[in-house]
């Protein structure tokens, strides 16, 4: 489906940016991976694996999406080896849970770099390679809280409305040229980002880690499952696909009904 074609994806060194990048190289894109390595040697496994796993050509690098200097040397260096960028998938995301009167300033800036900004970037670094060609897909991993908001997530929920707003934008100003843009407002998927917050969400709370996952996590959900990542990579790369030309600046939740309250 996507033989020929190069897909980067921002934060794909693990849970939905890695289901990702595995679905679209399972269609035969090559692939761009991002994370921050904290370990080079099981970074380049991963890459090894999904190259030979695929049978096809897969590059690293290990931009901090929080810096606008890391994220123009990556696409120095991929448009460099692969000529332009065909399909992008922003992913890189950070959270942290806090009443906004206690939110450190240093994490709201960290948030609303990696979760918005970064996606500004390389959308604008992308765009000319796809004009050129008169093709493109990209594909914003926004949220449900894209669409609404919580307690204590002030600098996530900002950063993915401002994520959906971006969206809508770009995807005006390409219509007529072959690019799609959309975003995917995923509901509670258990990913290391996820794990991650319940502690500190039942800290803000004052409640057990078991009630965080039972009565807020999946309370906002009526299916009161957690979402697939699968679910969400194959999204992706039906968004990504010809059956998808004609859906751009949409927000599509896949949230388990959470956003139908």
């Amino acid at each position: 489906m996507f033989q020929g074609k190069t897909a980067l994806v921002t934060g794909s060194t693990s849970g939905i940016g890695l289901g990702v990048a595995e679905v679209l190289a399972g269609r035969g894109a090559n692939l761009v991976i991002n994370g921050l390595s904290g370990d080079p040697t099981q970074t380049e496994k991963l890459r090894a694996r999904l190259a030979a796993d695929h049978g096809v050509e897969v590059a690293f690098h290990g931009a901090d999406m929080g810096r606008t200097g890391d994220i123009e040397a990556m696409f120095a260096d991929v448009l460099e080896r692969f000529g332009a960028i065909d399909i992008l998938v922003n992913n890189a995301g950070i959270q942290h849970v806090a009443p906004v009167d206690e939110f450190p300033s240093d994490k709201w800036d960290a948030i609303l770099a990696i979760n918005l900004t970064s996606a500004f970037h390389t959308t604008r670094l992308a765009l000319p390679g796809m004009k050129k060609k008169g093709w493109g897909r990209i594909v914003n991993i926004a949220s449900a809280h894209g669409l609404v908001a919580s307690p204590f997530k002030s600098a996530y929920v900002a950063a993915k409305h401002g994520l959906l707003g971006l969206t809508k934008s770009v995807a005006l100003e390409v219509a007529e040229q072959g690019i799609t843009v959309n975003a995917i407002c995923p509901g509670y998927v258990l990913t290391p980002l996820v794990e991650k917050q319940i502690p500190d969400t039942a800290k803000a709370r004052g409640i057990s880690e078991e009630a965080v996952r039972r009565d807020v996590l999946l309370a906002a959900q009526p299916t009161k499952q957690f979402v697939g990542i699968d679910e969400v990579a194959e999204l992706t790369a039906f968004l990504c696909s010809g059956a998808a030309a004609s859906m751009t600046g949409t927000a599509l939740p896949i949230d388990g009904g959470w956003t139908a309250h």
